[in-house]
């Protein structure tokens, strides 16, 4: 077995470097506006990582072209393949066109038809199956029949590597902007990818807690088994963190450096969601706003006070569902 190993900041910063103008460093600013302090508590200053305005709509891309840039020339000619709910499908797609290759996405027939949509936009060839299970088990078979190189949702440490530039850039824009000091990162798990690297380059700058969606919370299980565990169906509106289950890297990342894992429920998630469209102006998908609704509820009172930040992860969602899940005010 190959030893764990977590990245450096030094490779952190070295691979974000390499992604260059692939990716966009994205905004950060404070949540303000009416409603904030009676919704996190007075006191208590929640920045946001503003993700949803990466390429392709949220974090994705940083961990799959860390993955991509390194494969071989004749490996990227035969293309790439990946199994996704959406946002991974969406980034393989546009990592595939810019860096002059192809991708089989396969993708659960549950999946939002506009991530659907946008992942053939970008190029990519899509297949659909019954469910997230199945399509893992589909792209093992693409890889070995087609030569496609797989890429992993959330796991490995090239990911992780990709991932953790989230907050290596947080860090960097909090300190030259204000001078802001965190007391906690807030970040969703679906795998643990993000979390983990979030996590892991936080712990070596200063502060972080894991959130998780009731219906999702594989990590949830195995950080109380001790070893990676899997659930048997997704049951939530954030179909972007319904990972089926935890892997071996990830979840190592996670009981390493996540001070911890709450669970928010889909009405939870739902009432962040109206936080961030009537305070911030912005549309997120669930997932994006799962870190907020863990502020706003499970964490209020451990992080009343505090400053955090939570990383708002990704928006890949069509307006008449983000009307139907919000509702009026």
């Amino acid at each position: 077995m190959t030893p764990f190993s977590a990245p450096s900041l030094g490779e952190i910063r070295d691979n974000r470097a390499r992604l260059d103008d692939l990716i966009v460093t994205t905004p950060v600013r404070l949540l303000e506006g009416d409603g904030v302090s009676e919704a996190v508590g007075r006191g208590t200053r929640v920045f946001l990582k503003e993700e949803l305005f990466q390429v392709t709509g949220s974090f994705k891309p940083r961990g799959a072209l860390s993955v991509m840039l390194d494969l071989e020339p004749a490996a990227l000619k035969r293309g790439v393949t990946g199994v996704s709910a959406g946002n991974h499908a969406i980034s393989l797609a546009y990592s595939a066109r810019i860096l002059g290759t192809t991708a089989k996405v396969v993708m659960p027939e549950t999946a939002n038809p506009y991530r659907v949509q946008l992942c053939r936009d970008y190029g990519a060839d899509v297949e659909l199956v019954a469910n997230v299970h199945e399509a893992f088990a589909r792209t093992e078979e693409v890889a070995a029949t087609e030569g496609r190189t797989f890429v992993h949702p959330f796991e490995g440490p090239k990911t992780a590597l990709g991932t953790a530039s989230v907050a290596t850039e947080l860090f960097e824009q909090l300190a030259g902007v204000s001078g802001e000091r965190l007391d906690a990162v807030v970040v969703a798990v679906g795998g643990g990818g993000l979390a983990g690297g979030v996590a892991c380059a936080t712990k070596q700058l200063d502060p972080d807690c894991a959130v998780e969606p009731e219906g999702a919370d594989s990590l949830r299980r195995s950080l109380e088994a001790g070893v990676p565990r899997a659930i048997d169906a997704v049951r939530t509106i954030a179909d972007s963190l319904g990972a089926p289950r935890c892997e071996p890297y990830s979840f190592e990342m996670n009981r390493r450096f996540a001070d911890g894992d709450v669970l928010v429920s889909d009405d939870q998630i739902r009432q962040a969601m109206r936080l961030l469209f009537y305070a911030a102006k912005l549309v997120t998908e669930p997932a994006g706003a799962a870190a907020l609704a863990a502020v706003m509820f499970p964490l209020r009172e451990r992080l009343a006070g505090k400053r955090i930040a939570v990383v708002v992860c990704g928006a890949n969602i069509d307006a008449d569902t983000f009307g139907r899940l919000v509702g009026p005010r």
